[in-house]
């Protein structure tokens, strides 16, 4: 088995992968459940890549990406269920039909400010044609304002979209400085949590504490998932700062105390610039 830039190569390997005796027996154990994990952070790992401006690292991470692609396609081939082929197919039809200012036979152009309004009018029929081809059983009894936010997002991501389907009707706050009181009250709930040592009650404050942050993030025109990255981003960079600064000492961070770190940490932030001078 060789490198080769066909598609067919990459989907032959993960045959060979997942055949029985002979493949690789990691692989031979996964099922959609436990790939999924693996789907969405390769995706989020693409998005890394592409923040850093890494494009040799952005080619890397797209090929896992497109892996994980031909991983799930093999899987369901093996139940007889669909190939990689019918992905390309139902991904291009998708495609032709959503684009009916470039692929349409007929001439005339469609002016950029209603491509949007054509591919949201044609999402929907796609998707109320899906609803008709699933059996009855497999319809919900009940059409929520919120179906149509996308179950597999990231969680962030996904309260964002939660909150703003709700505010088109109404459900929301006025005022960026009544949600900071909500998240003052979910930090309160949470400190009782604290107080009676109830695990899962204290789980379930800390998500309502972050979907309140969400909202907030939302009413302030802030990405939530931006947001974070950026704050990872930071914790990485001064944590480093912390171990050089320790390193240059001869010393490692199981030697210095938390009073030590939390002083290096300070100096590590002294040295940043503010974003805002003012």
């Amino acid at each position: 088995m060789t490198p080769s830039r066909d598609i067919s190569r990459l989907i032959e390997i993960m045959a060979a992968l997942r055949t029985p005796v002979t493949g690789c027996p990691w692989d031979l154990e996964q099922n959609f459940a436990t790939i999924a994990p693996y789907t969405i952070e390769e995706a989020h790992e693409v998005v890394d890549a592409i923040d850093r401006g890494d494009l040799d690292d952005l080619r890397e991470e797209l090929g896992d990406l497109l892996l994980q692609v031909v991983f799930h396609a093999q899987m369901a081939s093996e139940q007889n269920a669909f190939a990689f082929g019918d992905v390309v197919e139902a991904i291009t039809r998708k495609m032709i039909r959503r684009h009916p200012h470039v692929f349409a036979d007929k001439n005339g152009n469609l002016a950029s400010s209603h491509v949007k309004e054509v591919w949201d009018r044609i999402k929907a029929e796609e998707k109320a044609e899906r609803a008709a081809r699933r059996p009855p059983e497999a319809t919900p009894p009940h059409k929520s304002l919120l179906s149509g936010v996308k179950a597999g997002q990231p969680a962030l991501t996904r309260a964002m979209e939660l909150q703003r389907k709700a505010s088109t009707v109404g459900f929301d706050w006025n005022d960026p400085r009544a949600v900071l009181q909500k998240i003052r009250e979910e930090a309160d709930e949470i400190e009782a949590a604290l107080d009676r040592n109830d695990k899962q009650e204290m789980a379930e404050e800390i998500g309502d504490l972050m979907f309140a942050l969400v909202n907030l993030a939302r009413h302030v025109d802030a990405d939530p998932e931006a947001a974070l990255r950026a704050t990872n981003a930071k914790f990485e960079r001064r944590f480093a700062f912390i171990e050089r600064a320790l390193e240059a000492q001869g010393r490692t961070l199981e030697q210095a105390s938390l009073a030590e770190m939390d002083a290096l940490w300070n100096a590590a932030k002294g040295e940043e610039k503010p974003a805002n001078p003012r």
